[in-house]
């Protein structure tokens, strides 16, 4: 495990990246400013603990994006893992390939886990300023939940309609 020193720091401006989220589309994170976003990094798309974790994400989706919120996942699998995954799954958020370079995100994050080529299994909530709120590593056995996302997301300030950023 990286050591804490190595993670974006809380009030750090979240590091940009763009990830494919299909074959064809990308989502880059600085295209989402002015909303809150929560990055759901995990380890494999076919492990069981990763199934259960992305699936109590989807079912909570709704709560999560309540105020605005964009969810997305990132692993280091391919697009069309995911595609299979969320297909299997019925997800329905945006699953994002750090497939190649490999890991270049979760390392961004301090998250890539070098001695297996996955990443942690960590959580990231920024908001729409770009800047990380919170942030949450779980050992890789362990299902985090839901409900620290949505603490930090209500502790989030809220945006005032008609002033988003620019």
């Amino acid at each position: 495990m990286a050591a804490v020193a190595e993670y974006p720091k809380e009030g750090e401006l979240a590091p940009d990246f763009s990830l494919p989220a299909t074959p064809d589309q990308r989502i880059a994170l600085r295209e989402l400013r002015g909303r809150p976003v929560v990055l759901a990094f995990y380890p494999a798309d076919w492990s069981p603990v990763c199934g259960d974790e992305m699936t109590l994400f989807s079912a909570a989706r709704h709560e999560i994006e309540a105020g605005g919120a964009v969810l997305l996942g990132i692993s280091v699998d391919s697009v069309w893992s995911h595609i299979a995954f969320a297909e299997q799954r019925k997800l329905h958020f945006p699953l994002l390939a750090d497939f190649e370079p490999k890991g270049e995100v979760a390392r961004a994050y301090g998250v890539y886990r070098q001695a297996d080529g996955t990443s942690e299994r960590a959580l990231f909530v920024i908001d729409g300023d770009g800047l990380i709120r919170w942030r949450y590593v779980s050992p890789l056995a362990i299902n985090p939940g839901v409900d620290g996302i949505l603490e930090a997301l209500a502790r989030l300030p809220q945006s005032v309609p008609g002033k988003e950023a620019a």
